[in-house]
């Protein structure tokens, strides 16, 4: 897939830009598929926060991923699909040019995609945009270190490894997202990792990675 791994989403031009770049067309001709899973694993998160981003509530930050004037939007919730069968999921996911994937956290996030069958079907998707936000970004990477487990049934920080790094964000954006946190975080981690503010995202196609910033961001390693 071609990824496109942000903090906070699509905040400025310059994400943006890369955002359309990826699509190879502009966004008002795109179909989205909105991700609201890993929500359901933090516990900050609930039925409330989901229905803001799949209704892209536009004074809230989901004007930045969902609100970005799709074609369409639909949810393709991962938790359901084991139950409906891929003959039917499958083609959703194919017909989709893009997968707007929200926060929350990351290993339940791994976990479902895992479940649903969504992870193996990613490297057959060459043409499809994965646009993260936060844990949606995480889930890429190896590990998300200890730090960012929220969800009580995580059995270790392991997500996906579709990437090779792994993806501190928020930073500054939380008293407990400093530099200084980034730093002891990345100490622990074992791989190169990033830390990427609200204005920050890392685009990879075909391995080639770009950090893509109007704001502030650090690599470790």
């Amino acid at each position: 897939m071609k990824l496109l791994l942000t903090s906070g989403g699509v905040t400025n031009p310059s994400i943006h830009s890369a955002l359309v770049e990826l699509l190879g067309r502009p966004i008002a001709d795109c179909h989205a598929l909105c991700i609201p899973t890993a929500q359901w694993g933090h516990p900050m998160c609930g039925p409330a926060s989901v229905r803001s981003f799949i209704a892209a509530e536009p004074e809230l930050d989901w004007r930045y991923l969902s609100g970005l004037g799709w074609a369409s939007l639909g949810v393709l919730e991962l938790t359901a699909l084991p139950t409906v069968g891929a003959e039917r999921w499958v083609p959703w996911v194919r017909e989709a040019d893009v997968l707007l994937v929200d926060g929350g956290d990351a290993t339940y996030l791994c976990h479902w995609m895992r479940e649903s069958g969504l992870a193996d079907l990613l490297s057959s998707l060459p043409d499809t945009v994965w646009v993260g936000v936060s844990a949606g970004s995480m889930v890429m990477t190896p590990r998300i270190g200890d730090y960012f487990v929220e969800w009580p049934s995580a059995p270790d920080d392991r997500t996906l490894g579709v990437v090779d790094f792994s993806i501190f964000p928020h930073l500054n954006a939380f008293p407990t997202n400093t530099p200084a946190d980034a730093e002891r975080w990345a100490a622990n981690i074992g791989v190169p990792a990033y830390a990427i503010d609200e204005q920050t995202a890392i685009k990879v196609v075909d391995g080639s990675v770009e950090v893509v910033s109007e704001g502030e961001w650090t690599k470790f390693g």
